[in-house]
């Protein structure tokens, strides 16, 4: 890939911050500007290492930038864009890193008309419980997947540039129509988020709380890991893909409907039955995934 002379990430938190480690330890980049709404947040990724200039102007930042990564929360998206149109050069190309990608899609027509050619929607699907710059890493992305749901009219030359980014950053380049994006990550992401962060809160407000709490292990562990993610964009991808996660919540709560039903009338070998086949789906994808990673 071409050396990026100039990266500016917007959000140097766990997503932004680590994209900019994993492009500086390949050798991808020269100079890294991070802008944002946390003057705080820029200083500390400046005193890592992160980045080598900290900014609070669109027009500087954006001046001879090679590269854009928009990575706030999703919620904040529209802002950011309308924000940097103004100062947006022909030349740069701009991607995100939104987990919903319609609602993005839609705020890039709204203020980044003139540039569609160079503005590539995208999704790393990579993260963690912990978020902040302090939280980033080079190796975030290392065998990872990222989503590209390329518009009509962006340039091939804009979606390779996106797509070789990436690339340096070790991760694996898939790309989906926008629409289908947002399904299949309601049903395997952001589903199990909301399902985390509702059973936790419904434990945590009931009297017993500290007792419940106090017996939890390892499998309330495990099922509960990303009801420790960052709030804010949780919310924001939550309310941003409301209609497709209200469709996947309504599956579930007839799944859950089913379950009851056969503990109410006590049926045991349907029960049974049932965790027989989610068993078998669960240990096929486990294989597979560890396949594909193993591969990467």
């Amino acid at each position: 890939m071409a050396m990026i002379g100039k990266l500016v990430v917007c959000g140097v938190g766990l997503i932004g911050g680590s994209f900019a480690m994993a492009l500086r330890k390949a050798g991808a980049v020269r100079h890294i500007v991070g802008i944002g709404r946390s003057r705080e947040a820029l200083s500390r990724a400046l005193a890592l290492g992160v980045i080598d200039e900290a900014s609070d102007s669109w027009a500087e930042a954006l001046d001879g930038a090679n590269l854009v990564l928009l990575a706030p929360p999703v919620g904040q998206m529209e802002q950011v864009m309308q924000a940097m149109a103004p100062h947006l050069g022909d030349r740069t190309v701009v991607m995100d890193a939104g987990s919903t990608k319609r609602d993005v899609i839609e705020a890039i027509y709204r203020h980044l008309g003139p540039q569609l050619g160079n503005v590539v929607p995208a999704h790393p699907i990579a993260g963690a419980e912990r978020s902040g710059v302090d939280a980033a890493f080079a190796e975030l992305y290392e065998g990872r997947k990222v989503v590209l749901t390329p518009l009509p009219e962006n340039e091939p030359s804009a979606v390779l540039a996106v797509r070789e980014a990436w690339e340096a950053c070790g991760a694996t380049i898939h790309e989906m129509p926008a629409q289908d994006h947002d399904r299949v990550f309601a049903a395997v992401s952001h589903l199990p988020h909301l399902l985390a962060f509702g059973l936790v809160h419904d434990l945590a407000g009931r009297a017993n709380a500290e007792q419940l709490f106090g017996f939890a292990a390892g499998g309330f562990r495990d099922f509960t890991r990303i009801a420790g993610s960052h709030p804010e964009m949780w919310r924001d991808i939550c309310i941003a893909n409301r209609q497709a996660l209200l469709a996947e919540l309504d599956e579930y709560l007839a799944e859950l409907a089913y379950l009851r039903a056969l503990l109410l009338s006590g049926d045991s070998e349907r029960l049974e039955q049932h965790f027989s086949e989610a068993r078998a789906a669960r240990n096929t994808w486990a294989e597979q995934f560890a396949k594909a990673s193993s591969s990467e």
